[in-house]
């Protein structure tokens, strides 16, 4: 058999999977219980809303007239006008439901969608950055090789506190663009005006803009843009993907979605071509959608309840970070992100690279981080701290950290 080469020679483990195997290796040994605030997992329970809404769909499903089978590829329609209802209508932008997929993660779709472009279109990348979008591109083999820690292929952009984290557009034509704002894992976000540079350059260039916006539900400050179509012509350049697990706690749900405007066309053989209609024809043999139950579920979230009672979830896990930072920042620690996004990134002490800096928080305080270099080469020296434990393992954990640093 012959064997996707790219695949097998992607360097070492996921960062995530990395991570699991030194915990492992340590906890049977550790002096006290971990207390985990690196993998972006949430802890507070579904809200009542959502439970209601899955207690009675699976009576639903237990009768004859209830059942429900394979759902529609794009989605339920009434789980599409809600997501419409809720998250875009304030926010002054318009969709129609033709425009929106719904999906089992927004993971699945931002490492799946790049199949829209050609074998070896161009990737361009923040760094640091989420590696699932780098790892989606290098299976496919559009990176080049591998060498001296870097893609020879990618375009990164630099991201750093003397940029404020938000990088210049890409100096070299690009196919594709990655930004996540509110960003994993700096927790830093665009401003309007930063964020419109992006989709003008977009708009100049032809360069396909994919908007990952799983963490909008975060923002506070009214001034930040929730969603990249708030710009002006980004309808006409870009793709944003969103996901109900950091908003409404579905990480063990699995239920995101995708908004591809059909305003958004490509040339191909001297004739336009929808990308609304390739994502359309792509998953009609590739999946077969989210669960009835659990697309109920979504849309309960997105009800006036629904949205109430997630707020104060999020409300709790922001305090998280609020207490974090001020804790950091107290210590002396260089802190940046944890105001509009629930990540906290920091500078590690006294020079230590990233992993060392994990490895002595995991066997002097059993405190479970990210290291910042498993983001990119900007990553190293810098660390990544969640608001996602519970308020008392949240305190507990700074409590153990400061006495160490």
């Amino acid at each position: 058999m012959r064997l996707n080469a790219h695949l097998a020679n992607l360097p070492g483990n996921y960062l995530f999977a990395e991570i699991a195997r030194r915990v492992k290796e340590y906890e049977a040994a550790a002096p006290r219980r971990l207390i985990h605030l690196g993998i972006g997992d949430v802890t507070q329970p579904l809200a009542p809303a959502i439970v209601q809404a899955l207690v009675e769909c699976a009576r639903e499903m237990g009768t004859a007239d209830g059942f429900r089978g394979y759902p529609p590829d794009q989605g339920h329609p009434f789980l599409r006008q809600a997501i419409i209802d809720a998250d875009y209508a304030p926010l002054g932008v318009a969709l129609d439901a033709d425009e929106v997929f719904v999906s089992d993660g927004a993971k699945t779709d931002t490492s799946a969608l790049p199949e829209l472009l050609a074998a070896d279109a161009r990737v361009a990348i923040t760094d640091p950055v989420y590696p699932a979008y780098i790892d989606a591109n290098a299976m496919a083999g559009r990176l080049g090789r591998h060498a001296n820690g870097a893609w020879t292929k990618l375009v990164t952009l630099p991201c750093s506190p003397d940029n404020g984290f938000a990088p210049e557009p890409p100096s070299t034509p690009v196919d594709l663009l990655y930004l996540c704002y509110p960003n994993n894992p700096t927790g830093t976000v665009l401003t309007r005006e930063r964020l419109a540079r992006f989709v003008d350059h977009a708009r100049q260039t032809g360069t396909l803009i994919l908007f990952d916006a799983a963490y909008k539900a975060y923002v506070t400050d009214p001034s930040i843009p929730r969603s990249i179509y708030q710009i002006e012509g980004a309808e006409n350049i870009a793709i944003e993907c969103c996901s109900f697990s950091k908003s409404a706690g579905f990480t063990g749900m699995r239920c995101a979605y995708t908004v591809i405007p059909r305003a958004l066309q490509a040339e191909l053989e001297g004739r336009r071509v929808s990308l609304n209609a390739l994502w359309k024809r792509r998953i009609a043999s590739r999946q077969n959608g989210v669960s009835y139950p659990v697309q109920r579920a979504a849309a309960a979230a997105l009800s006036p309840v629904g949205q109430a009672q997630v707020a104060e979830q999020i409300r709790v896990y922001m305090d998280n970070a609020r207490r974090i930072v001020t804790a950091l920042e107290g210590a002396g620690l260089q802190v940046h992100g944890g105001i509009n996004a629930p990540y906290v990134w920091l500078r590690a002490p006294h020079g230590r690279d990233s992993w060392q800096f994990f490895d002595l928080l995991l066997h002097q305080a059993q405190v479970v981080g990210t290291p910042g270099s498993g983001f990119g080469p900007s990553g190293e020296g810098y660390f990544r701290l969640t608001a996602f434990n519970t308020p008392d393992n949240t305190q507990e954990a700074l409590e153990r950290m400061l006495a160490v640093l």
